[in-house]
Order: structure tokens, then sequence, then C-alpha cells
């Protein structure tokens, strides 16, 4: 027994050394492999954020072509019979402008886009009516391609950006914000909402759904209570929090235009006044209104500096020449656009892919 007590503390004496160089190897290798695996996963957000972008560009082009049928009908209808005649004359010219109105292109717009095509068929130029269609495509393209269209986020601030989302209501004011809090989510930014809408009894409620699906956190007031305190209350929990981005709803309908845009005025000032920085003003417009749109625009503007147009519906409307009215006559960018009910249906607005849309 006592030779076997010396044999064990022999063995133990020769192999702690041993054991203790492998335990050292051990936490050595898993420290290592912990940087590898954080920095894995930086590279697996960073390569996430490269494919989100990439797949939106992706989804925006094959959404616009293959959900624009109805816009693309209305207007590709009389282009089609333009291309018919085998010389350009009155009734090309009549025929190019009826296919911009069925657009909803508008009066006003229709005429500077086929100004300078009536100059280039003066001077020769243009002869024949297959020449003078590709004219008009290009500078439709043209006449949209003024305007900067990136979302903006300054990354800089020691405070939270500040988005305004204003409209009437149904144009798809609350579900455009919920679809705005999950693709910023996405890019890995935080997100406060704000349900301004208190006047609209279940656009709380909608918004706070929106934010549970999306990971966001909400700031709702009472029913009926003031939008500016929900608004300027959730701009100060997101400055207490650290959080980037506040995405503001407001309200849509009061007992008159009037009121509305009095109350949407005194966001913009209560909002400018918080902590954030307003750096976005979304005007969501229903594209199936058409020139009422247009109309839309030039009120909430006038109230809010509108920035940027997110156009929903933009799939089911017949109406998408508005776009052109907007931008050309108010010089406000159409930044996103709305084609479909899921969250990836809300994509940046490409006005070469769009324009591309109506012709083919």
């Amino acid at each position: 027994m006592l030779a076997l007590n010396i044999f064990a503390q022999q063995v133990a004496a020769d192999t702690a050394p041993k054991v203790f160089l492998v335990l050292a190897l051990l936490v050595s290798l898993f420290g290592f492999g912990a940087i590898v695996v954080g920095r894995r996963t930086r590279q697996s957000a960073s390569e996430l954020s490269s494919e989100i972008s990439s797949e939106t560009v992706v989804k925006s082009a094959e959404s616009v072509r293959d959900r624009l049928s109805k816009a693309r009908d209305a207007f590709t209808g009389a282009i089609s019979i333009a291309l018919t005649h085998s010389s350009i004359t009155q009734q090309t010219w009549d025929e190019l402008e009826e296919a911009l109105l069925r657009a909803d292109v508008g009066v006003a717009t229709t005429a500077r886009v086929l100004a300078p095509l009536r100059e280039l068929v003066k001077i020769k130029q243009i002869t024949e009516p297959r020449d003078l269609i590709s004219a008009l495509r290009k500078e439709m393209t043209s006449q949209l391609s003024q305007n900067a269209r990136e979302l903006n986020f300054d990354a800089s601030l020691d405070a939270p950006n500040i988005w305004l989302v204003v409209g009437v209501n149904g144009a798809g004011k609350t579900t455009t914000i919920g679809k705005l809090s999950a693709q910023q989510r996405a890019l890995g930014r935080s997100v406060l909402l704000a349900a301004g809408d208190t006047f609209r009894a279940a656009a709380g409620e909608q918004l706070e759904t929106w934010a549970t699906r999306s990971g966001a956190e909400i700031v709702r007031g009472a029913e009926g209570g003031d939008p500016s305190s929900v608004i300027f209350d959730g701009v100060a929990r997101a400055t207490s929090r650290n959080i980037d981005l506040v995405l503001a709803d407001t309200a849509g309908r009061l007992q008159n235009n009037t009121n509305l845009m009095e109350e949407l005025a005194k966001v913009r000032r209560v909002a400018d006044k918080a902590s954030g920085k307003v750096t976005e003003v979304l005007l969501v417009i229903d594209a199936t209104t058409g020139q009422n749109g247009l109309t839309q625009a030039k009120q909430f503007s006038l109230a809010t500096q509108v920035t940027g147009v997110v156009l929903t519906k933009l799939d089911g409307s017949a109406k998408g020449g508005i776009v052109f009215a907007i931008e050309t006559e108010l010089g406000i960018p159409i930044k996103l656009v709305g084609l479909g009910e899921t969250i990836d249906d809300l994509v940046a607005f490409d006005a070469t892919e769009f324009v591309s849309a109506l012709f083919n």
C-alpha cells in the first residue's frame, strides 16, 4: 500500500505540469476562438447588410417591372398606336399626349416632356415614330434624374434622427412606418416609434403591432391627445436611451384641412425644438389618387417642409405618372414606392427602372 501511494504521488508530480500546460493551451485556443467567432459575427453582419442592399436593388428592379402592369397597360396602348404610323404627324402627337395624360402625368408636365421632342422633330433630327418613342423614353428618364433619393440619416449626430411621416388617412402612413422600422432595424439601427396619430382610434394599436414585429420601442399617448406632446416625449425617451432613429406618425385627418395643416405645422415646430434633429419629412401618397396626390403634396409641403415622398399602392394604380408631376412641378423627390403588402414591397425608387417598366 505504501508503494502504491508513493507511485501515485510520483505520477501526479510528473503529470501536473503537463495538465497545466494542456489547460493553458486550451484557454489560449478558446480565447483565440472567441476572437475568431467575434470577427466572423461582425463579418456576417457586414455581409448581411451588403446582401440586404444588393437584394433590395434586385427586388426593386423585379418588383417595378412585374407590378406596374396597370400603369404600363394604360400608357403603352397609345404608344403602340403611335408606332403603327409610317411618319410623325399631328395625330402622333395627339396619341402621345393621350398616353401621358392617361398615366396621369398631368397637363403641365406632359407639355414639358414633349416640348424638346417637338423641336427635334422640327429640325429633322427625329423623323421616325420609333425614334420618337425612344427619345420620349430618354426625356422622361432625364426628367426624374435630378433629385437625390437617399433617406437622410445623419450618423454624426449625438442625438436621435427624427423622421416625420405625414399624409392623409388611408394613404398607408402607419404601414409605411412599420415597414421602415423593420428595414432600419435590419440595418442595425435602434428605432423608436412615436404614435402621434392620436385622432385615429386604431393607429396606436396598429403601430404597436409593428413595433413588436420589428423590435422597436414605442411611445403612445391618450386617444385624442396632443400629437406634438407624444412626439416630444418619444424623442426625449429616444435621447435618454441612445436610440438612433425616431419614426413619428402624425395625424391624417382633423375637422378640416386648415386644422390639419396647423396641427402638422405645430408638430414640426415641436420636433425641431426637441433634443433630436428632424432629418427627413416623408409624405405618404396613395398612387391611386392621381392628381389629387399633387394637391396633397403642395399642402403638406407648405406645412412641414416635405423632403421626400413615399408613393404607396403603385402596383394597383394606372396613374403612375403622378411621379413626374410631383417631381417636376414641386421638386420633391420620390424616395420610396410601395408595391405590395409585405415589408420587402417597400422599395427605393429608381427612375430608370420606373420609366423602363412603363415602356416594357
